[in-house]
């Protein structure tokens, strides 16, 4: 017996002393938190996303695994600005998790942490699918991301004090290799200032605000609703009038309503990764935003 309980001990002792035991678990709603977490957890942190590249994050079946997946988590990192109201709140409500529910530290939502933009004046359904707490889209800005990556690194120093030490190297290393690649990437963008472009969804605001580009038209009439015939064409003559070298869609949006716009007006169609996973080449943050300047350097040209 005696010899039982030494066993036992050693195997509490083995299991608290486990790197893995200790790992912080994170919930992410969308992948570029995902991506964004690893950065500054390292081997300090599980991972989860509840969505890829190739799902519109607007519109996700809250599904048994992803609630069991919250329930376990000790951080929920989302986009925040109602970007997952359509889902998130069931999950957190049917995973009764009270740690990870909103106000809590085990909640982080990354758009409170930047200014936002398209702040509505007003709300009126019939305007379409507006966020009221403005774009929730803030990833697709490399400065604002930044500050979030700030944010999210005190977070997890605050829910892991044992190590917070590992998690500021880590974004001191990420913030420098950060700035880096934003020097980068404005020195080669700088071609695409004032360029016009269409969009399929208001995705991309965050984007043209940091690369100075300028949004033309969008192929939602309003924000969530289907493009229509009757839309394409007054688009169309609005593009006579004024023209757009691009046509933007994400790796999650039928392209076909940009394809007909492009056979209408000689625009080129982009598809652009739009997050983490969205091409082959997107696999990291770095990754994700070199792909997206070079293909719109090349519809450029």
């Amino acid at each position: 017996m005696r010899r039982l309980f030494t066993l036992f001990g050693a195997l509490w002792l083995l299991a608290v002393a486990s790197p893995a035991a200790a790992r912080l678990n994170l919930f992410a709603c969308e992948p570029e938190w995902a991506a964004l977490a690893a950065e500054l957890g390292g081997e300090r942190v599980t991972l989860y996303s509840a969505t890829t590249a190739r799902q519109d994050p607007h519109h996700i079946q809250a599904r048994p695994s992803l609630i069991a997946q919250v329930r376990r988590a000790d951080l929920v990192i989302c986009s925040g600005a109602e970007l997952e109201v359509g889902w998130l709140p069931l999950l957190l409500r049917q995973a009764g998790s009270p740690k990870v529910l909103p106000g809590r530290p085990g909640h982080f939502e990354a758009s409170a942490f930047v200014e936002r933009l398209e702040i509505p004046q007003q709300l009126d359904r019939a305007m379409g699918d507006l966020h009221a707490s403005g774009n929730p889209h803030v990833h697709l800005d490399p400065r604002r991301l930044a500050q979030i990556a700030t944010a999210l690194t005190q977070r997890l120093a605050a829910l892991d004090p044992n190590h917070a030490d590992h998690y500021h190297q880590r974004q001191h290393d990420f913030g420098q290799r950060w700035q880096q690649a934003l020097s980068r990437w404005e020195q080669r963008a700088a071609p695409l200032r004032g360029v016009r472009a269409v969009v399929h969804h208001k995705d991309w605001v965050y984007l043209f605000d940091w690369l100075g580009m300028v949004e033309a038209g969008t192929l939602e009439p309003k924000p969530g609703l289907p493009t229509s015939v009757g839309h394409l064409a007054a688009l169309r003559r609005e593009l006579a009038r004024e023209p757009a070298q691009m046509i933007l869609h994400t790796a999650y949006q039928n392209g076909r309503a940009a394809q007909r716009l492009a056979q209408m007006n000689g625009s080129t169609v982009v598809e652009l990764p739009y997050t983490v996973g969205g091409s082959e080449r997107a696999g990291d943050l770095f990754a994700l935003f070199d792909e997206t300047i070079e293909r719109l350097l090349a519809a450029r040209q």
